[in-house]
């Protein structure tokens, strides 16, 4: 039996309020990793313990809590009181003599539990799991964030950038990566926060908080240059590598900054994001243009002085993809490499990876660390509901062949990813040289804003042929320029307004049988590229089990299900049984369906003419009987 220890983050108390989610490390080699969201169904599991993340990290090595050497807590409450001063002035602002009261003991209590029993809570919600709780070690935040970045960039040397909303106390940092470890060379403190200053656009326009920066971003091309807007913000705060947005930032949450910016522009927080004028459009321009000024100037300023031309990047602002591209093209920078799962959910990997020397951790080329599926077991349960199902000789040639006749294809293969990027494990796929493709895909299938492009996966030896300076690019994070030659065969899935695309490239050693079929499409159609876009509804966490997959089918704009080996059709004559497709495991991470949760009905269905309830005769469809014997529970 290996060692074992146990990397979470919580999104409770002290320790974040945001996207929880557990690594299992196995002689300090991650071997199982999942997000919470993925078994609650709650986008983000805001305020959640990562009770089923650690139950299934468990479960995949038949542990007990008890097993294990060490559980690291990427945290270090007792640095929270370099800005003591910063919540006690919060907790008296709060209106009222009661709220600020009320405030004011919740921060000083939250002082004392951060100096006297930081882990007592979390310890007791382990013992809920198993006894006797492993020894638990504090690690900071941002170390964690660095060490997820630089540990698995395969560099030697790097210019380290940690950016998000807050850590302990800080909200930038820049960090020296070399084979001793992690050497911090500059903090920009909280209030200072870059995370928190793009959140505050986000609300305005109508987003939320922690959830909509990467629409902002997407929405940013289609603005233009609005000197207006531009010298309102420059006026709020300065940028470059000294940069300070305090004057918006200067309290914790975005109420304040979204406040001050009506009073500045002289327009209300804007209700919905339904739709956007030029303004609007153009204030998402802009903010994604001081953004990449700022990095992009700290890159400048501090690379000349860490001796290296290496950049690794975490943190949740470093899943900007449009950042990423300018941090890349700028002179300085040889080499870049940004860890997939840069926001919070990643702060597992780095506190499992931040006490080991680098040269120890193997560089990062895939994140296929969740759960995976047995197909007899899917076989299985498709016979038992008399869900109609082939078995193709050969699979990856029929799913390319739909797939060039307009088909849209859920994907559901091998270990699902960890992060917030589908990687060819749990995907939609659809044809990429049509704009019908990605309109359909947005209107019948996401059912969400039909100004939002998608992204591609491309054979890795396909990038040098279809991007501007295309190099290996794995894990959908990275901005490029489309070659113009190129385009057409990419019209799914490059930006309308700027040509860039964000492209996840392919190796037959990262996932064999993605691997092939884009082979195949290439074979049909000429073209080694497919539209790829997460598996989920409008407002969902990714689909994590069968079940999920199969509800997800029947009640999106989908034509195909691709389940391991097997493949279901729409338009197959489906008569289900009242037996459910729901087989409850003992071992909820491993070849097992899962039972749904509740939070994950059926809403999406008849949204779209194949999902409808009825059929002409007033009886109830297929589909409809399908999703009424999958089981929610």
């Amino acid at each position: 039996m290996g060692d074992y220890t146990l990397a979470f983050k919580p999104a409770i108390g002290l320790y974040g309020q945001h996207d929880p989610s557990a690594v299992l490390f196995e002689d300090g080699t991650p071997v199982f990793g999942i997000e919470e969201e993925r078994l609650t169904r709650q986008k983000h599991a805001p305020e959640t313990f990562p009770t089923n993340a650690i139950t299934a990290c468990l479960d995949y090595c038949d542990l007990e809590l008890a097993h294990l050497d060490e559980i690291y807590l990427p945290y270090d409450p007792h640095l929270r009181s370099r800005i003591r001063s910063h919540y006690i002035s919060d907790a008296l602002r709060a209106p009222g003599v009661t709220r600020k009261l009320s405030a004011l003991e919740e921060t000083l209590v939250s002082e004392v539990q951060s100096k006297v029993a930081p882990t007592r809570k979390i310890e007791n919600r382990l013992a809920e799991i198993g006894t006797p709780v492993p020894p638990i070690e504090t690690r900071s935040h941002h170390r964690c964030h660095a060490a997820s970045a630089f540990h698995p960039s395969g560099f030697d040397d790097a210019l380290v950038m940690t950016i998000d909303a807050k850590g302990e106390f800080d909200s930038t940092v820049i960090w020296r990566g070399h084979q001793g470890g992690l050497t911090r060379v500059k903090t920009y403190e909280h209030p200072n926060s870059l995370g928190l200053f793009f959140a505050i656009i986000t609300e305005y326009l109508g987003y939320r908080m922690f959830n909509g920066e990467g629409k902002v971003m997407g929405l940013a091309p289609y603005g233009e240059e609005n000197p207006e807007i531009e010298r309102t913000l420059r006026n709020l705060i300065d940028t470059g590598a000294e940069y300070d947005v305090t004057e918006l930032t200067k309290r914790w949450g975005t109420g304040y900054g979204v406040e001050r910016l009506e009073k500045e522009f002289g327009r209300t927080q804007k209700e919905s994001p339904e739709s956007f004028t030029q303004w609007e459009k153009d204030l998402a321009y802009t903010t994604q243009k001081l953004l990449e000024e700022i990095v992009t100037d700290i890159v400048r300023t501090y690379a000349p002085g860490i001796g290296s031309g290496n950049v690794a990047l975490a943190g949740g602002v470093a899943l900007n993809c449009k950042l990423n591209k300018a941090i890349r093209e700028t002179a300085v920078v040889d080499d870049l490499f940004i860890q997939p799962v840069a926001h919070d959910a990643g702060l597992a990997l780095g506190a499992g990876w931040v006490g080991q020397r680098p040269s120890a951790v193997e560089p990062l080329t895939d994140v296929y660390y969740g759960p995976e599926y047995d197909t007899a077991e899917i076989e299985s349960e498709l016979q038992t509901n008399k869900i109609e199902y082939e078995e193709p000789e050969n699979l990856e040639r029929y799913v390319a062949e739909r797939l060039a006749d307009g088909a849209l294809v859920g994907w559901f293969q091998g270990r699902m990813e960890l992060g917030p990027r589908a990687l060819g494990a749990r995907s939609i796929l659809a044809d990429p040289r049509t704009a019908a493709s990605r309109d359909r895909v947005n209107r019948f299938v996401k059912h969400r804003e039909e100004w939002r492009p998608f992204a591609p996966s491309m054979r890795e030896e396909a990038a040098a042929e279809y991007l501007v300076d295309g190099q290996p690019a794995p894990f959908m994070i990275n901005s490029f320029d489309v070659d113009p030659e190129k385009a057409d065969d990419l019209t799914a899935v490059v930006h309308p307004a700027d040509e860039t695309t964000r492209p996840q490239t392919v190796r037959e050693d990262q996932h064999p049988r993605y691997h092939r079929l884009l082979t195949e499409f290439e074979a049909i159609t000429d073209v080694p590229i497919l539209l790829n876009t997460s598996f989920n509804d409008h407002g969902e966490p990714i689909v994590n089990t069968p079940t999920e997959a199969v509800k997800d089918f029947y009640g999106m704009g989908l034509d195909v299900l691709v389940l391991e080996d097997y493949v279901l059709e729409k338009d197959a004559p489906n008569t289900p049984t009242g037996r459910s497709l729901d087989v409850t495991s003992r071992d909820s991470s491993r070849s097992t369906f899962v039972a749904a949760d509740d939070n994950h009905g059926t809403g999406s269905a008849g949204r779209h003419a194949d999902a409808g309830t009825e059929n002409s005769n007033g009886e109830p469809t297929a589909t409809t009987r399908i999703l009424s014997n999958i089981s929610t529970r």
